[in-house]
């Protein structure tokens, strides 16, 4: 396995504390990838400077993934077979998808939409 991406609702559980040995995993094998978006979201969710810190101290050691203008194009072709399937999802998710999906990667989240997201496309979720 050359990565994972890693969703921002397994970080939320890493960084509170509480049992992610996949995530663990990830980062001790350097395989552990996150989209730009999530590290974002992650410092925007920070409330002192000090968690901004701790954040930014892990983080900037995990890989980005590379969204050139052919992954949003892709991003919102994802979202548009969805919708059509009857699966309604933010750009925000079908973002983070598409990243594993182009990285040929498992996803690693909490998150349950992705499951369903999984069951329409060739997602992979890190189990």
């Amino acid at each position: 396995m050359s990565a994972i991406v890693v969703d921002t609702s397994e970080w939320v559980e890493y960084f509170a504390g509480r049992p992610a040995p996949l995530l663990d995993h990830a980062l001790a094998a350097g395989l552990a990838v996150a989209p730009p978006i999530v590290v974002a979201e992650l410092v925007s969710g920070a409330r002192a400077a000090k968690d901004r810190d701790s954040l930014e101290a892990v983080l900037r050691d995990v890989a980005l993934t590379v969204d050139p203008f052919e992954h949003w194009v892709r991003v919102g072709a994802l979202r548009a077979t969805l919708r059509a399937r009857g699966l309604h999802v933010s750009t925000l998710d079908a973002h983070i998808a598409q990243c594993a999906l182009e990285l040929d990667a498992p996803l690693l989240s909490r998150d349950r939409i992705f499951v369903k997201i999984a069951a329409l496309t060739r997602l992979r979720l890190a189990t």
